[in-house]
């Protein structure tokens, strides 16, 4: 980023510009396995529709940034 976002820290600057997927895809896993226990736990089956659909987005991030890794590292010795 050219110029720095006022109140940001350095750290979080850091994980915006160069792991968001990654962090996104942490975000994800940890929200749907707070919505399976809560659906468990009341037996709402709204809350697992819920945790459902971010089991199925973070699965889907994780095996893009999977492809990326791999597309990148080939690019990388395609380079060299």
């Amino acid at each position: 980023m050219a110029k720095k976002i006022q109140g940001l820290s350095e750290w979080r600057l850091n994980i915006l510009e160069k792991h968001l997927l990654t962090s996104l895809i942490i975000l994800f896993f940890i929200l749907s396995i707070i919505f399976l226990f809560i659906s468990i736990i009341t037996g709402n089956i709204y809350f697992r529709g819920v945790a459902i659909g971010l089991i199925i987005s973070w699965s889907t991030c994780l095996i893009a940034l999977i492809f990326k890794k791999i597309i990148y590292k080939n690019l990388i010795k395609v380079v060299k």
